[in-house]
Order: C-alpha cells, then structure tokens, then sequence
C-alpha cells in the first residue's frame, strides 16, 4: 500500500488535470462531450450532469475525454456541436490544452514546494570534486584520484553534481571521454564506466563529500556527554576527512576508544572528544555514539510568491531540458531505450518519493506532469502531438485528408505505442531481481 496509493494519487492527479484541459477548452468552444473518464475499462461509478458522463473506470492508467463527432464521417457533415465541425485552430486549442495543463500544473506545483520549502543534499549545486573512489570502480581503474574534479563527461559540461548525474543517463554500456583537472591541470580519460542496471545508467564510481550531519542527539549517550549538538557537520575524525560513511565507520569501530571529532556549527569549526561506547548485541563490538545519523542539506525556501515563481520556472525549465537532452539521446543513441521506465516505475518512485516526505513527493509529480506534457506533444499519431501534426500535414497539403488515410496514421501511431508500452513494461520487469533471474537470457 506504501507504493501504490501514492502511486494513483500522483496519477490520478495528473491524468485528471490533463484531462481536465482538453475537458474544459472543448466545452470553451462548444463541442459536447460525451464521457470525462479517469482510468479505462469497466466503471466503477459514473454519474451525468447535462450532456456528460462522468467516470471512474477501474484501470487507474490513464483517462480520456470522449467529444461528440471525435470521429468524422466522410459521408455526413459534422453537427454544429460536434468536434470537426469547429475549425483547425479550435481543434488545434484543444488537442494542446492537455499537454498545457500539465504544464501549468508542475509550475503551480513547485511554487507551492518553494513556498513550503525543500531540501536537498548540499552537493547537489557544489563542484564535482571527488570525496571518495569506489573501490574496483571504473574510475580507480582509470585513476581518477579524491581531490580531482570532473568537468565533463560524454561531450556534456558537469559544473554540479546535479548535471554530472544528468549526463551518466547518456552515458551507458560505451567508451566516454572523462575531463578533469588534478592540481590545476586538465586531464582527458577515456574509459567505459560501471553499469546501474536499476535504471541503465553510467556510473563512474566516484562520489561527493557527503558529509553526517547529527540529527538526535539522544540524552545521555557519548554524543551529548561530549557536547554535540543536533545539526553539527562532522567534517573529520581523528584527523582524517571523513565523508558520513567514513565517519559512521569510525564510530562502529572504535568502541571504548577517545576519538577527535570535529565539527562545523553555525559556520564556525570546532573539536570534541567523543568515546564511543559499545552496542548491547550478540557480538558486544560495534560501537556508538547515540546520534540519529542524517547528511549535509540545504534548504531552499522561496522568500515570497514572486521567488517561487521564479525557483519554479527554473525547475520546471530544468526538468523540460533533461527529457529533450534524453529523447535526442536516444535518436542518436547516446542512451539505451533500457533506460525507458513505465508505470512499474512509476509506481516504485512514487512510493519511494513518498516515504521522503510530501515536498519530495510533489517535486517528483511536478517533473512528471512535465515528462507527460513533452512526451504527448511527439508527433506520434495517437498522442496529442500527433493529431497536431497530422493537422499541421493538411495545412501544408491544403486540403484535409480522406478518413481512410488518417485511420491508416493512427494504426502507425497505434503500433508505436504499443511497442513502446512493450519495451517500458519490459524494462520494468527486468528490474525486479526475482523476475530477471527466472529471464535465461538475461
């Protein structure tokens, strides 16, 4: 339940807002509407008020507007109240309402996320300097070394971390070129990188400084007795940079040992002396320091509506961006159609996003309604895009084309997406470990 109710109230979400625009930019225009449906298949319940059906149908996947006259007769004129009585634009407005609602709504979303609040880990805006290197990574291998910081990877410019992660979905299953400079000079590998079958994505092996940061500091535990607070930044132990692994490390292994910790608290470093004393267990070694382990975050909070705006328009930009940078990824096949995740997928983040938090939870609905707007915007006959093209075809040909012709786009359309509603439902099955191992081929 974890996963799928937070996964139907994202969908549900989206495919009504969706719905919703082509709803209300056809009753603008005065085209009847038949049935508004949330899900497919057989209806749970329905009600009608004037000339519409209302529904919920028991296949939570999607949802659709049926208009009156959808589908043209070639004999018989449209009524003035039916779909292709209205001109090219009107049509035009409400085939684009849809993908534009969805639009509308991560921006909305994320306004209200800043105005809230959310945080993310501090790395994520930092430099990619290397704190650590996997062990038999790809990039101790190549000898990527901490201290080094990459500056781009597969032809892409990595000034954050955040854009590094972007440009390791384009870089799966072949050789790269890694930039980094060591020192103040520049050095070019080129090496294929580590695989995460989770999601088909490079990984170099390398990772950020990710540094502990103390949550609860429980009463009477070392911790406290030493004077650490909750929301120190443990940045060394010993001596040694420590990254939260490092750390935690550090604490378990030393028990009835004095360890030097120090800290950053309100911007200025500090050191303690904290003894880690040894955890009640079948083993009695493993030492503590009685703290709730958290990670370094910053918090980023709009200061007002305007802000918010702002901060949303640059997500939202930012999200749009990285599903162009995907899609071209795969036309000239810098990324792997494995990468490709359906509503098992979906299914899977929204419960994951969901146990974060309900800001984390919003962030990812907001950067899906944008996915589902680009992504209905292709022009695939069947999707909104492609009955915009299929309009955009007529204009150039001056003239519409025949009802046989447009039954024949759609059966393209159709094939499609069932093949790519095929490779997503793949894709997903192979990342759950029980059902790829009973796969001989795989």
């Amino acid at each position: 339940m974890s996963t799928i109710l937070p996964f139907i109230f994202v969908l549900g979400v989206l495919v009504f807002v969706h719905e919703l625009g082509h709803f209300l930019l056809a009753r603008w225009h005065g085209v009847r509407v038949l049935t508004f449906s949330l899900g497919f298949g057989p209806k749970l319940f329905k009600f009608t008020r004037g000339d519409t059906e209302y529904c919920v149908s028991i296949i939570p996947l999607g949802g659709y507007v049926k208009m009156a006259g959808e589908t043209p007769d070639d004999d018989a004129p449209p009524k003035p109240d039916e779909f292709f009585a209205k001109s090219k634009w009107q049509r035009f407005q409400i085939y684009l309402a849809g993908p534009a609602m969805n639009v509308l709504a991560a921006f909305l979303i994320m306004v209200g996320v800043y105005l809230h609040g959310v945080s993310e880990p501090s790395y994520q805006t930092s430099a990619v300097e290397v704190g650590r290197v996997l062990e038999g990574s790809s990039a101790a291998k190549a000898g990527i070394q901490v201290g080094d910081r990459v500056t781009r990877i597969a032809g892409y410019d990595t000034p954050t971390w955040a854009e590094y992660q972007k440009a390791m979905l384009l870089a799966a299953e072949r050789e790269i070129e890694v930039v980094l400079v060591r020192q103040g000079a520049e050095r070019t590998l080129h090496f294929t990188p580590d695989l995460i079958k989770e999601v088909h994505a490079a990984d170099l092996g390398i990772r950020p400084m990710l540094r502990m940061r103390v949550g609860t500091v429980h009463a009477g535990e070392p911790a406290e007795k030493a004077g650490l607070k909750s929301g120190d930044i443990v940045l060394a132990v010993d001596g040694a940079p420590a990254d939260a692994e490092i750390a935690v490390n550090a604490f378990r292994n030393n028990a009835g040992k004095p360890l030097t910790v120090r800290v950053r608290r309100d911007g200025v470093e500090r050191e303690f002396v904290v003894t880690p004393v040894a955890k009640d267990g079948p083993a009695g070694s493993n030492g503590r320091i009685g703290v709730d382990v958290r990670y370094e975050q910053s918090t980023i909070q709009a200061t007002g509506l305007l802000d918010a705006a702002r901060l949303s328009y640059d997500k939202n930009l930012d999200s749009a961006g990285l599903v162009f940078k995907t899609l071209r990824g795969l036309f000239l096949g810098e990324a792997s159609p494995k990468q490709l995740t359906g509503f098992i997928g979906i299914a899977r983040a929204s419960g994951a996003m969901a146990a974060e938090g309900a800001a984390t939870l919003f962030e990812f609905m907001a950067m899906l309604s944008m996915n589902l707007a680009i992504l209905n915007l292709l022009p695939i006959p069947m999707l909104d895009g492609g009955h915009i093209f299929i309009m955009l075809l007529e204009g150039v040909a001056r003239r519409d084309f025949s009802l046989r012709v447009k039954e024949r786009l759609l059966m393209v359309g159709f094939a499609l997406v069932m093949t790519l509603m095929v490779t997503v439902i793949y894709n997903d099955l192979m990342r759950i470990e029980w059902i790829e191992k009973l796969v001989p081929w795989r």
